[in-house]
């Protein structure tokens, strides 16, 4: 055995002290030392407690049984690569046991066999044998690589980064999803081995303490249950959902399951008269075809009885069967055959065998009335789609013959990874990424065609920019209109399964921050922050640098009269390694003009060392700044205004009025050099808001006489506020968007003359 492998002896012992295990100490499902079991669980802690120990009690799998079971489908050799791995895992675990009292070699083996049963290849099988070895033991990847070849190795590396997902909160848990986003854009069988093992370590999670169950639980539901989902394997995403719901919400679990079992007695017999319809009318017409009942999961019970607010009885209404046929246009005979023997119900048909989900899922769906008017939902789909139905991507490597499906669900994955990376790569930090990927896993799909007639599909709810960024992130970028169905619509417009959609761009549109509060997909959301990250970096880099060169005026030099080999000193003590980057901390409002001023002109010329430098001329706002200015919601300044302004980090610079209490308080802490004078440009292109207090006597219909006056002013009504005064009087608080202070005194003049209208002030902090 090479010199990094566990040996049976002393190096086991270090091994499972490495581990966190000691020899003989048991080792819990989550990798953590066995704690004390308290006595105080609950009945429904004591079942799931009872089921795992029934898992214990059975015996666990050997390698002679997976030796087996891969005869069917696996040649010797490697078969004989796989026993090789066990072996070399044995080794490595001696000394370590699980929670149910077994050896903890039967955990890898257990994960094995479940992929077994999905017919993975033999290296997925062999690193889900070695999944936990590189965490665990003294052996690392590079004997892995050596005894068992680079790919091997990489999938068990890639699990074992993963091996702490979750585990922390927040941003860390969210630090690690991105991890395991890379992992699985190196070979995306490094998540079915981690679906599996979380599956064995979910069959046996009653053996853990109550908070160690529902963190788990929630886990699984939360993110793994729609992974699976995301990569098709129903089979798996079924048991997640089943297990988790049983450990976190046990009673209701149990509730719902004896409800169940009471009402399957009660509709046995029409489940049976159904079932015989619908086999007599496909045989009738020579379709060769299977009809099976479809079971009611429990927790998509309790989703749709929570989520829909239905009760038990109105779910247990709707029979479920499922057609098998052999090919596909058998699917849409049998299709003809149902609607002919009961009427379908219009508007519940999806065709997701033309049209299949992202991934890879295929059915025809149907729901009809049945005999006795009781409601039937009917899935249609051949042999070949049910197995992809169970098994994802996995299932094609059961028809590895049709290389253009096998190679088509593979594609369909490995985008849906690429897109995760993309995504990583875009987002401002891991709590964005985790909240955007949220977004992602759970799709209900709506399926618009380009001008090209291409089929696109978008979360439900999304709008012509999140189909512009679906068609390419630069479309995205330069949207400014759109088509639906040929005809002019908003950008924000909800999209309709079945409509065409046109964008129509321009080279120099940018990204409206707008745009963040409609986008509902995670590509969108994260393309427009991107760009308008690089906006507001563009932005910030040309109004530090009129900010730098109004403090240098005052030396008579300007930025480009400096001599920057001699400024690298300079540029050091501020962190920094160009002039691009000092001027953007200018203008993001890190660092002062003023300062960067006097320290670039001593450096520039030891003359100017000890001069003064004052903050120079007011600053000309033109109202186009964009992202770098902001105005001060306070006293909400318009032009016409006297106005001030400061730097505040992250915002840039905040202009207020010169009266506003807020600009007295930062001249008070600050200083009066933190004040920088301001004016507006003689060419001002944008509309401001501002706060209006209107005091108004009460009477039906008030407020739209309000809104009335604004718009007769040309102006705009952004918010209004009702804050009650006494019976006879109200406060009315109004934010309008106006041109100037003019556009503003005629707002005024506009609402003075309602006879309601008592009293208006501005507000102004």
């Amino acid at each position: 055995m090479a010199k990094t492998a566990v040996s049976k002896s002393s190096a086991s012992q270090q091994a499972t002290s490495r581990a966190g295990v000691a020899p003989g100490q048991r080792k819990s499902n989550s990798g953590e030392p066995v704690a004390a079991t308290t006595q105080s669980e609950s009945y429904f802690a004591a079942q799931l407690a009872d089921q795992a120990r029934a898992q214990s009690t059975a015996a666990p799998i050997g390698i002679t049984e997976l030796c087996k079971s891969l005869e069917e489908y696996l040649d010797d050799d490697q078969i004989r690569k796989v026993a090789r791995a066990h072996a070399y895992a044995k080794v490595a675990h001696d000394g370590q046991f699980r929670r149910t009292g077994h050896a903890y070699i039967s955990h890898p083996l257990a994960v094995a066999n479940i992929l077994a049963g999905m017919r993975m290849d033999h290296q997925t099988i062999m690193a889900a044998l070695l999944h936990d070895v590189i965490e665990d033991t003294h052996a690392d990847r590079q004997a892995i690589e050596n005894r068992f070849g680079k790919s091997v190795a990489e999938i068990v590396d890639g699990v074992s980064k993963l091996s702490k997902i979750f585990r922390s909160r927040d941003e860390a848990q969210a630090e690690n999803f991105q991890k395991m986003a890379m992992a699985m854009a190196k070979d995306i069988r490094v998540i079915m081995v981690k679906l599996a093992d979380r599956l064995h370590n979910m069959r046996t999670i009653g053996v853990l303490s109550r908070e160690q169950r529902k963190r788990i639980a929630r886990e699984t539901l939360d993110f793994y249950a729609p992974i699976a989902n995301r990569l098709g394997i129903h089979s798996i995403k079924l048991e997640f959902e089943e297990l988790g719901f049983h450990a976190l919400y046990p009673l209701r679990a149990d509730r719902i399951s004896r409800a169940v079992r009471a009402a399957r007695g009660n509709r046995k017999e029409l489940m049976e008269e159904l079932h015989k319809s619908l086999q007599s009318a496909l045989d009738s017409e020579g379709i060769p075809a299977k009809v099976a009942g479809r079971e009611k999961h429990l927790y998509s019970i309790y989703r749709k009885m929570r989520n829909q607010h239905k009760s038990f009885s109105e779910i247990m209404d709707v029979f479920g069967f499922r057609v098998e046929a052999e090919k596909v246009d058998d699917c849409y005979r049998a299709l003809g055959v149902v609607h002919n023997l009961y009427k379908p119900v219009a508007g519940r048909f999806k065709d997701y065998v033309a049209i299949p989900k992202v991934n890879g899922y295929q059915s025809l769906h149907t729901t009809l009335f049945g005999m006795h008017g009781v409601p039937i939902e009917v899935q249609i789909r051949t042999e070949k789609m049910a197995a992809v139905a169970e098994n994802g991507i996995a299932g094609h490597w059961l028809y590895k013959t049709d290389q253009e499906d096998f190679q088509s669900s593979q594609q369909r994955a490995r985008q849906w990874v690429k897109d995760l990376l993309e995504l990583q790569q875009r987002a401002g930090d891991p709590l964005e990424f985790i909240e955007s990927l949220k977004i992602d896993l759970f799709p209900d799909e709506v399926y618009v065609f380009t001008p090209r007639g291409d089929i696109l599909e978008l979360p439900r709810g999304a709008c012509a920019v999140d189909f512009a960024y679906a068609v390419h992130t630069d479309i995205g970028d330069r949207c400014v209109a759109c088509r639906v169905d040929r005809s002019l619509a908003p950008l924000s417009q909800q999209l309709q399964s079945g409509q065409s959609v046109e964008i129509i761009t321009s080279t120099g549109a940018t990204p409206s921050p707008d745009w963040l509060t409609f986008v509902v997909s995670s590509k969108a959301r994260s393309g427009i922050r991107q760009a308008l990250k690089v906006q507001q970096d563009s932005e910030s880099i040309a109004f530090g640098r009129r900010l730098l060169n109004r403090s240098l005026a005052n030396a008579n030099k300007s930025i480009n009269d400096l001599d920057f080999r001699r400024l690298r000193k300079v540029f050091r003590e501020f962190g920094v390694k160009k002039l691009d980057e000092v001027l953007a901390a200018i203008g993001h409002g890190e660092l002062m003009a003023y300062v960067v001023a006097k320290q670039l002109l001593a450096a520039d010329d030891p003359n100017y060392a000890g001069v003064p430098v004052e903050a120079g001329g007011p600053v000309a706002i033109r109202g186009g700044e964009g992202l770098v200015i902001n105005y001060g919601r306070c006293c909400g300044p318009v032009p016409g205004d006297h106005i001030v302004g400061h730097m505040t980090p992250g915002k840039g610079f905040v202009v207020h009025m010169q009266g506003c209490a807020n600009m007295v308080e930062i001249r008070r802490r600050r200083g009066s050099q933190e004040i920088i004078p301001a004016h507006w440009a003689n060419t001002v292109g944008a509309d401001f808001l501002t706060t209006l207090r209107i005091a108004v006597r009460r009477k039906k219909g008030v407020i739209a006489e309000l809104a009335a006056a604004v718009t007769d002013a040309d102006a705009g009504v952004e918010n209004i506020h009702v804050e009650e005064r006494n019976a006879e009087l109200s406060s009315v608080i109004v934010t309008v968007a106006v041109q100037d202070r003019t556009n503003l005194a005629r707002v005024i003049r506009k609402l003075r003359a309602i006879p309601s209208v008592t009293d208006i002030d501005r507000v102004c902090a």
